[in-house]
């Protein structure tokens, strides 16, 4: 179980056939595998070595892919840094993963200042996009042209290959390791579930940072399928390279499908090659899947559930459920059945398995479940308990094993795609002099499938606006993070015998006639 077998594999059976598409550059299998190589031996020379961290804050492109392969290759681990995430964050992962090497483009490059400030052991940033380096950064090109190709490090198996930080339910971002194996394991489950052949020309429009689209790096190209890039998702630019590339496969999350199924220039497109949409992240709501199989009749839908900790592929939902009609109608609301490799049930807060059509919570074992925290056995022994991984999603499975998700144990919203963990807002909120109590939920939005909604307690005679408090967290996190809306209350909020504001309580009045706390 190796990341670099999956290549090694690609060049000996296609290795003139094409394998990247990135603004009008094309390489093949073995022009990617040699630059790899390069790029690694770039990294060794400058102290790469085994299980040493290299991160990237870059939008999609062919090198970014470079960068999946080359990194394992060279030993090292792999730390793909959020795009949207405000600077102090960034650093916190950078100094938390220990990563000494981070690759930056132009998108970025304004902030690697401030980052060297905030990451005492960042010790080389390399520019990774057209034109020359900046001053003091190392040029990308200029190591894979200056280095000869290095044989693989030989890692493998249970060897972490990358850090995929997500937020925590502490506040605290974790870094999930996901081993060659991990990985691996993940992307011979997605072959049938996506499947990924020597047809596939995928594109990446979701971004190349997050686990959903990271499922495609190694499984495209285990399919001898070829990888096409844009900078970031937009409408036109997806319709356009679909047209133009003859894309057959993508995943975008929900968000993004119904900007494109909504666009007024979608029928000027041919999409006719088009033949797999995925989808995850967050709940499809049905009016847009709906509005989806109706403009593009001859694609087919797949809803892909998971989480970063399971690498990320849990279950699936095939094109043949995506119907309106028939007797899988109706069946593209459930989130699929298990994974080719992937064991799932529905435990009790005792861990016991619960008969079918009780709700509980979703448990996964199999090699494609994390080896756990970056330097947090806690929270690791927390989520792995008795052989079984917990993902915090509440749900329950039908007669047929189809899962059907109805709540989050884990207090967690999705938005637009993006997992939003209200301690991380009520953090920043709390930072606020005049909060004396706040409690961040989710609530439903017909375009991002939830809303950050914060309830605030000010301090007694003290006043504060909504836009003053939205602003001070746009100072401390992420904007897609922070509250789209704020209720100000003058009484406590209501809280557990244990002392836990109830959430579920601030909930009802939002939620109420939906019949899950998803949306």
């Amino acid at each position: 179980m190796q990341i670099a077998q999956v290549l090694e594999r690609a060049v000996q059976i296609k290795r003139d056939q094409t394998a990247t598409v990135f603004k009008g550059r094309r390489r093949t299998y073995a022009e990617f595998k040699d630059r790899v190589q390069r790029f690694a031996g770039g990294l060794r020379s400058l102290g790469i070595g085994d299980g040493e961290r290299v991160a990237i804050l870059a939008l999609n492109s062919d090198r970014y892919l470079e960068f999946y392969y080359a990194v394992p290759w060279a030993g090292g681990v792999f730390v793909p840094v959020n795009t949207r995430l405000a600077a102090p964050e960034i650093a916190y992962w950078l100094n938390d993963s220990g990563s000494e090497i981070l690759l930056v483009d132009d998108a970025f490059a304004a902030m690697v200042p401030e980052l060297r400030k905030a990451v005492p052991g960042l010790e080389t940033v390399i520019h990774c996009d057209d034109g020359p380096a900046p001053e003091g950064m190392m040029s990308y090109e200029g190591l894979i042209r200056d280095h000869e190709p290095v044989a693989d490090a030989g890692r493998g198996g249970d060897d972490v290959a990358g850090l995929y930080y997500t937020g925590g339910t502490t506040g605290v971002s974790k870094g999930v390791m996901l081993s060659h194996r991990n990985l691996v394991v993940n992307a011979l489950n997605g072959m049938p579930a996506f499947q990924f052949s020597e047809k596939s020309r995928w594109l990446h429009a979701a971004p190349m940072f997050h686990i959903a689209d990271g499922s495609a790096v190694l499984g495209v190209t285990m399919g001898l399928g070829c990888h096409v890039f844009i900078p970031a998702f937009t409408p036109a630019a997806t319709l356009s390279i679909i047209q133009g590339e003859g894309i057959t496969c993508t995943i975008l999350v929900p968000t993004m499908i119904n900007l494109l199924v909504n666009d007024p220039t979608l029928p000027d497109h041919d999409l006719g090659s088009l033949e797999n949409v995925l989808y995850g992240a967050s709940p499809m709501p049905e009016a847009v899947i709906e509005k989806a199989l109706s403009v593009l009749p001859g694609c087919g839908f797949t809803h892909a559930f998971g989480q970063t900790e399971c690498a990320p592929l849990v279950s699936f939902t095939g094109p043949e459920f995506h119907v309106l009609e028939g007797p899988h109608a109706g069946r593209y609301k459930s989130a699929g059945r298990a994974a080719y490799g992937v064991e799932m049930r529905i435990l009790d807060e005792q861990g016991s398995e619960v008969p079918n059509g009780t709700v509980g919570e979703v448990c996964v074992r199999g090699d494609n479940v994390m080896l756990g925290y970056w330097n947090k056995p806690e929270q690791t022994a927390e989520a792995k308990r008795d052989g079984w991984m917990h993902t915090g999603d509440g749900g329950y499975l039908d007669d047929e094993g189809f899962l059907y998700i109805v709540d989050r144990v884990k207090d967690m919203i999705i938005s637009g795609g993006e997992n939003v963990y209200s301690a991380e807002v009520e953090n920043a909120l709390y930072q606020h002099p005049l909060v004396a109590e706040c409690a961040v939920i989710g609530i439903p939005h017909e375009k991002w499938g939830e809303q950050v909604h914060a309830v605030i307690r000010l301090q007694d005679g003290k006043t504060a606006t909504q836009n003053e408090l939205i602003d001070h967290a746009h100072s401390l996190i992420a904007g897609f993070k922070c509250p789209r809306s704020i209720a100000f209350v003058t009484e406590p909020l209501p809280l557990s015998g244990a002392g836990k504001i109830l959430k579920t309580e601030l909930r009802k009045p939002y939620w109420d006639g939906y019949g899950a706390k998803v949306h």
